[in-house]
């Protein structure tokens, strides 16, 4: 009868169950340790007073890859989730008072839109994200969609990965127009990267919204979450949740298992799909990444409807990024509101008003979260950028130790609800099917 492999995969957010879904599928017996008593890890959604919001991304661009997940482990997405198309994708709001509805999907809609805010602009645009074209099928054919090897990628993708150009950069001789730049470096501020650090090349999100939109779940994309437990129990992983790994047990090089506090869970693999500098055995390998800082999070439940679009930013000191990702109860209305490292002293709510969206005296439910509870579990959006080093110095789909591999935002090829997914389809590649599949 063919040996079927033991795999411990710890963690248990988006990159945790899509690699135990993938691997179990494979045909490897998977146990799954969540140190929280719940799945879903950054898309957990918050609950309050009958509202629901989404605890992390509220949207994602390359659905394929969701659709990919789903269909190789079961039932196709569609079967149990309902993605539908962001139009627009967000609405910008500048300091000067104009605004930028950007579409998605569509290179001749995003050229009317940008010559919306001056005459030529769109063109300008139209140019720029073109010149991310080539990036984009070099870096998903040899980085983002098979295990990244110099010795076997294409020569140009190499080049690509290793060039010195940051995106601030490319963007400040591309773009002729301060609101277009905002535009074009809003993924990585929204983040809270240094666009002076992050690799030109990962303008590609640009090209991504343009070419093919972005999508959502109506009432929350949490619901990617739910789906991926059901998908857990179909392929019979086990789940075992309040369980967080103490240690990994390493031997001769090798990785052998996990120690909980309980017990200790032998494995064939190991995939660690949460921030690695928490165990000793990886933490040197990483102690030259720094975790990006989670934002300042506040979940309001207001009366009424709100006239927005499902994503806005208001452009300042900070950036306020909202989203309407969730649900709530007949006559009202879900919103989270998020920045980087606003003043110590102000409420968002208060800012939120200051910028001309003033909702004190509609607010029935709020759920206040600092950057630290945010990001208690490791930070939601993996490793900072710290400039074309990153490449190589962040971990996964292999990691230096034989036997354990790495998935998640802390991974290859990084932080967000695709590339997130992407890090599972990486890690379920090098680990194969089990003997005799």
């Amino acid at each position: 009868m063919p040996r079927v492999t033991r795999v411990v995969v710890v963690g248990g957010g988006l990159g945790g169950m899509a690699v135990a879904a993938r691997l179990a599928k494979l045909g490897h017996a998977v146990t799954l340790c969540e140190a929280s008593d719940r799945l879903g890890g950054a898309l957990r959604p918050v609950e309050r007073d009958g509202f629901v919001w989404d605890g992390g991304a509220a949207s994602t661009l390359l659905p394929a890859v969701l659709r990919d997940l789903f269909r190789k482990t079961g039932r196709p997405l569609e079967r149990e989730l309902h993605l539908v198309p962001l139009q627009p994708i967000r609405e910008h709001r500048f300091t000067d008072g104009s605004r930028l509805a950007l579409p998605g999907g569509s290179r001749a809609a995003q050229l009317r839109a940008f010559d919306g805010l001056g005459a030529g602009l769109g063109a300008a645009w139209a140019a720029y994200v073109a010149g991310l074209a080539v990036d984009w099928e070099l870096v998903r054919r040899d980085y983002l969609e098979r295990p990244y090897d110099p010795a076997t990628a294409d020569r140009a993708a190499t080049v690509v990965l290793r060039r010195r150009l940051s995106l601030g950069r490319l963007v400040e001789q591309a773009l002729p127009d301060e609101r277009l730049r905002l535009v074009a470096l809003h993924h990585v501020r929204a983040e809270g990267q240094d666009p002076a650090r992050v690799p030109a090349w990962v303008g590609v999100w640009s090209y991504l919204e343009q070419r093919l939109g972005a999508a959502t779940v109506p009432g929350g994309l949490s619901a990617v979450a739910a789906a991926l437990e059901r998908r857990l129990e179909t392929r019979g992983v086990e789940v075992r949740l309040s369980t967080p790994v103490t240690r990994l047990l390493v031997d001769g090089g090798r990785a052998r298992g996990v120690a909980t506090a309980a017990e200790e869970l032998a494995s064939d693999a190991t995939v660690v799909a949460c921030d690695p500098s928490r165990f000793r055995a990886l933490s040197r390998h990483v102690r030259r990444t720094t975790p990006v800082p989670a934002p300042t999070v506040v979940h309001l439940g207001v009366t009424g409807d709100l006239d927005l679009a499902h994503e806005t930013v208001l452009h300042g000191g900070p950036d306020l990024v909202l989203h309407r990702g969730g649900s709530a109860p007949a006559g009202h209305a879900v919103l989270t509101v998020a920045a980087h490292r606003p003043p110590a002293t102000s409420d968002l709510v208060d800012l939120l008003a200051d910028r001309g969206i003033d909702l004190r005296e509609r607010v029935v439910s709020r759920v206040d979260r600092s950057a630290g509870e945010v990001g208690a579990g490791g930070s939601p959006y993996g490793v900072a950028w710290e400039g074309r080093a990153t490449v190589s110095r962040r971990l996964g789909p292999r990691t230096p130790i034989a036997g354990l591999f790495a998935a998640g935002a802390h991974a290859t090829p990084g932080g967000g609800v695709p590339f997130v997914g992407l890090s599972a389809a990486l890690v379920a590649q090098v680990v194969g099917p089990a003997p005799g599949r």
